[in-house]
């Protein structure tokens, strides 16, 4: 399979709304918006997509009309977690986990997203040796 682009479609009641957070807070911008649904590609990375989709809207499968988001997180892989952290913090996002360095070799905090997502900024670390070994991941 060749796949030119990833999307993620997001149930939710105020499909501008949820646009508007990522544009503000994560670097997308708006592509369309015809009011039920909103598409957003992220400014330096046309490649990432989100879809906001009004939950009563009639060209959904009935399966999943009325549905709420449970249990989603969006991950993005950044250069500098720490300046960041600070930024979104500044901006006044609710932090869902606190800046971590966790030993599997990522530095990461969560924040609250909008429509009941949780957005994850993360940044690659040295992972622990120690921990490495003993969860037995071999040195390279």
């Amino acid at each position: 399979m060749n796949i030119d682009l990833m999307g993620t479609a997001v149930l939710c009641d105020d499909p501008r709304a949820g646009a508007e957070w990522f544009v503000e807070h994560i670097g997308f911008e708006i592509n369309v918006d015809i009011g039920w649904y909103v598409n957003t590609q992220h400014a330096q990375h046309k490649n990432l997509s989100l879809d906001f989709v009004r939950r009563d809207h009639g060209s959904l499968p009935e399966g999943m009309l009325g549905q709420r988001v449970a249990g989603t997180l969006v991950a993005f892989l950044v250069q500098d977690v720490d300046a960041e952290e600070e930024r979104l913090r500044q901006a006044g996002v609710e932090f869902v986990l606190p800046l971590v360095s966790e030993p599997w070799g990522q530095r990461r905090f969560q924040v609250a997203g909008p429509e009941g997502l949780f957005v994850e900024i993360l940044q690659m670390v040295a992972p622990d040796p120690r921990w490495m070994k003993d969860n037995g991941f071999a040195p390279e």
